[in-house]
C-alpha cells in the first residue's frame, strides 16, 4: 500500500475519532488543543506527499481547514465530520 493512501487512512481515523461529539472534544480539550496541532502536520504531510504522488489532497485540505477551526465548538465537530468522509472518499478513491 502506498505511503498516500496510508497516511490518508491514518488521518481519516483521527478525524472519525474528533468528530464524535462528546469524545472529540474532550480528546481536544484534555489535550489542551495539542492533538489539534499533532492532527494540522499529518495533514500537512499527507497533502504534500499525495501531491507529489499524483493522489487527490482534497481531504487533506479538509482536515488542515479542520485543525485549524476545530477549537470552535459546533464548527470544529463539522469540519471534522468532512475531513474524516472526505478523507476515507479519497482512500478508497484510484489516482
Amino acid at each position: 500500500m502506498k505511503t498516500t493512501k496510508v497516511l490518508q487512512l491514518i488521518t481519516a481515523i483521527l478525524e472519525g475519532i474528533l468528530a464524535v461529539p462528546i469524545l472529540g472534544g474532550l480528546l481536544v480539550i484534555s489535550t489542551l488543543w495539542t492533538i489539534l496541532g499533532v492532527a494540522l502536520v499529518l495533514h500537512i504531510v499527507t497533502l504534500v506527499i499525495a501531491s507529489r504522488e499524483g493522489y487527490s489532497f482534497s481531504g487533506s485540505i479538509v482536515g488542515v481547514i479542520a485543525s485549524v477551526l476545530g477549537w470552535i465548538p459546533v464548527v470544529g465537530w463539522g469540519l471534522h465530520t468532512a475531513a474524516a468522509i472526505t478523507l476515507l472518499v479519497n482512500f478508497v478513491s484510484k489516482k
